[in-house]
């Protein structure tokens, strides 16, 4: 099986997010997608974040809604902190015989050389699916020179990025703004419930 890699903290889970995901399995023919989410990325480690049940529950409400799109709680079950290598080489115990993709988009790509052993994550992928913006420089001339593996393992997708931030989310809803626009229904329904981001 094809499966896709799709981290992050999802606070909250957005229409970004859903386009960006069902581009992914359709573009890259996946099987399954995990929605990896990441209780606190070591990177974000000075931000707030929403408490990790009311995420788990926005994005069990997300997945629902396509019928290849899984949770993965492969981050929420070890200590932090959480390397999307150490997420991939678990990923693989789980796996063995499958491939695994892992979505990044292309801001993350031409920062790759930032993150944590960033050769040993490549050589943990069997794919790294990128999704480009249309019209966005990458300088791939460049980081394929510095991480030559990258010209086996890269797949560049061209998807409608819908410039939603989910920072921008919580902070509509904290001035008492309609976020409703960004979001499922379902997931809408959850933060008006939960009184979230108020």
């Amino acid at each position: 099986m094809r499966i896709g890699v799709f981290g992050g903290t999802f606070d909250p889970p957005h229409l970004g997010h859903q386009i960006l995901a069902a581009e992914a399995v359709q573009q890259s023919d996946l099987d399954r997608l995990l929605w990896v989410l990441t209780p606190t990325p070591p990177h974000k480690l000075q931000q707030q974040h929403t408490a990790l049940e009311h995420r788990l529950e926005m994005v069990r409400r997300m997945v629902a809604l396509h019928p290849k799109f899984e949770l993965s709680e492969v981050e929420i079950r070890r200590p932090g902190p959480h390397y999307a290598l150490d997420t991939m080489l678990l990923l693989q115990e789980q796996y063995p015989t499958d491939v695994l993709c892992y979505l990044i988009g292309g801001d993350s790509l031409r920062d790759l050389h930032l993150w944590h052993k960033p050769e040993a994550f490549m050589n943990a992928c069997d794919e790294i699916v990128v999704m480009r913006r249309a019209g966005a420089k990458l300088g791939w001339r460049t980081i394929s020179s510095q991480f030559p593996v990258l010209k086996k393992k890269v797949k560049f997708l061209d998807a409608p990025l819908i410039e939603i931030s989910a920072s921008r989310i919580r902070e509509k809803a904290g001035q008492g703004e309609t976020v409703w626009q960004y979001l499922t229904p379902e997931v809408n329904a959850y933060i008006k419930e939960n009184r979230l981001y108020q």
